[in-house]
């Protein structure tokens, strides 16, 4: 492993490392390289007039080259001149692990390259999109000052473990369709379970709605007005067949964007049937903030904590001391006035200061859930997280000493003070022994039989959003890499020199210097592989068009674009190529 990619795997939070896989470059085979190269040039080509005018530049500045499939060495060493950083992960990967990497400015990029089968559009996330689709937007200090507030916004998104089923179903229905080994049986059975996903899945969760703006708007946006646009999506951008197809504008109506967008739904295996026009980076940022400021994490309360219990799925709340308690939100009690009195967590829960759990407050602490009361103490006017611990004495607060405090809000908590936790000249969490807490109808919330009682000390909640407050202690997602060491692809023997053959064009090529003999011979190994229409398309590049074995190998060519649609559309590009390059 090279110093550089340690240091950035070093410089990554355990949780996030965890999805960051290796790319391999050396397993890339001539043929990928020569699908790569072939897609860039024809998307340059496509896209001079209708992407946004940042897009030729942004390939260049961020070490894309047209010719080769890159490596993450030559992109990070462009990226790090504009303060962003790549790694390589496997395939699709969970929403708020992808908008964490994007908050660090660090673009996440699928090492995979598409199938020569999958060239028009690939129903996975391959190097491709994530290399010549996002990266060049990001020399935009506008757009990329989007892109981390998205990601900051997107991370702090309630979801629920249905949205965790969904994307499991999508992971695994975008890899079969990918794959040349599928039968259509599996893929059916796929595209069944994830229809079941979805029927199981009826509430739209913060975070199932924020992917919808983000894929309308940085996977698949327009810029520019609803009757004169320019392409930015970087869905749009990578794919040969949809950024061609959208352009109908009867076929694919465009809407200008709005809040509307997170109530369009979307299908990441097929091209999209309409597509939202933004007039700038400051509008795409509105239309974000005007979501985040309706999320839990920005209205706190006892609306978000309901949001949460809606959710069933770890989320944080962080209350007005700053302590912040993670875990399952399972019920809610509340005043006369309808705040926040008392809040319930089922299961594993985490208690931690800015983000950092606190010593002894991890999960193995409190395994089976875990109460808080919340509000004012009832003769004390300021945040019982406010006082110091002298003043706490005057009032008769004290280790070693039994305590009772009585809330506003009618709970009521008698036990010994053992412990005080304080951090920033705050206190955060009161740890007693022999503890009662009964609520103001006299139901028991903690019995003394229960063991000792960690009372975190807020007075409200301000805040709360999904995850956990220290994803290292406590991980959401536990990811594991398929076998990193992927071994080389051998294939048939046939296949074998198929890509010797590809491999010897590109010598050919980089040297500048190729000899008819040379070329003449390659044309007679190609007999072999008689429905290859790419490297025929490679050989006529550099064959002259003037020799005799240039028009008859241009007829093979044409007859292979007959053997589907898909083809037809490619190999219609080969030739205007071809035809442009002579004139």
């Amino acid at each position: 492993m090279s110093r550089s990619r340690q240091a950035l795997l070093d410089s990554i939070p355990a949780h996030l490392r965890q999805f960051v896989a290796t790319q391999h470059y050396q397993h890339y085979s001539p043929q990928d390289h020569a699908v790569w190269r072939f897609l860039m040039h024809q998307l340059a080509a496509r896209l001079r007039d209708t992407a946004h005018p940042v897009y030729r530049e942004g390939l260049l500045r961020t070490g894309i080259s047209l010719e080769h499939i890159p490596s993450m060495e030559e992109m990070n060493d462009k990226l790090a001149a504009i303060g962003w950083r790549a790694v390589v992960v496997d395939g699709v990967i969970p929403s708020a692990i992808f908008m964490e990497f994007q908050a660090r400015r660090i673009l996440p990029i699928a090492r995979d390259m598409r199938d020569i089968s999958h060239m028009l559009y690939t129903p996975a996330p391959d190097i491709v999109h994530e290399a010549a689709g996002h990266a060049p937007f990001i020399v935009d200090t506008d757009y990329t000052e989007f892109l981390q507030r998205f990601g900051e916004v997107g991370m702090k998104a309630l979801s629920t473990q249905a949205d965790i089923d969904v994307f499991h179903a999508v992971r695994q229905l975008s890899i079969l369709k990918e794959s040349r080994d599928s039968s259509a049986a599996q893929i059916a059975e796929a595209e069944a379970r994830l229809r079941d996903c979805h029927a199981n899945n009826p509430f739209n969760s913060e975070a199932a709605l924020l992917a919808r703006l983000h894929w309308w708007t940085v996977e698949y946006g327009l810029v520019g007005e609803v009757d004169n646009y320019r392409l930015f999506g970087a869905g749009l951008l990578s794919s040969l067949g949809e950024s061609i197809n959208c352009l109908d504008d009867v076929r694919v109506p465009k809407r200008m964007l709005s809040l509307e967008a997170i109530n369009t739904a979307y299908d990441i295996t097929r091209e999209q049937p309409q597509l939202f026009v933004t007039r700038s980076c400051q509008h795409l940022c509105q239309v974000l903030e005007a979501y985040a400021r309706r999320m839990a994490f920005a209205v706190g309360g006892a609306s978000s904590l309901r949001k949460a219990i809606d959710c069933a799925s770890v989320a944080t709340a962080e209350l007005s001391s700053g302590l912040q308690i993670s875990g399952v939100v399972d019920s809610l009690i509340v005043d006369a006035a309808g705040n926040e009195s008392y809040l319930r967590c089922r299961g594993p829960t985490q208690l931690a200061y800015r983000g950092r759990e606190l010593p002894g407050q991890g999960i193995a602490q409190h395994p089976e859930g875990f109460g808080a009361p919340l509000g004012q103490v009832q003769d004390m006017p300021r945040c019982l997280s406010d006082y110091t611990v002298d003043e706490l004495k005057g009032l008769g607060i004290a280790v070693g000493k039994a305590v009772a405090l009585d809330f506003v809000s009618g709970v009521k908590l008698r036990g010994e003070l053992r412990e005080i936790v304080r951090r920033d000249r705050r206190n955060l969490i009161f740890r007693f022994s022999a503890c009662r807490v009964s609520g103001a109808d006299g139901e028991c919330l903690f019995a003394p039989e229960w063991g000792d009682y960690d009372m975190a000390i807020g007075e409200s909640v301000v805040s709360v959003y999904g995850g956990s407050a220290d994803l290292d202690r406590f991980p959401i997602y536990r990811h594991h890499l398929p076998d990193d060491s992927l071994p080389e692809r051998e294939g048939s023997a046939a296949q074998q020199r198929l890509m010797a053959l590809y491999g010897r064009l590109r010598e050919l090529r980089e040297s500048g210097g190729a000899k008819l003999s040379q070329l003449l011979e390659l044309r007679e190994a190609l007999a072999e592989h008689p429905d290859e229409w790419l490297i025929r398309f490679e050989l006529l590049e550099l064959l002259p068009c003037s020799d005799g074995a240039y028009a008859p190998l241009l007829a093979e060519l044409k007859a292979l674009g007959k053997s589907s649609a898909e083809r037809r559309r490619l190999v219609d590009m080969a030739v205007q190529s071809l035809e442009m390059s002579q004139h």
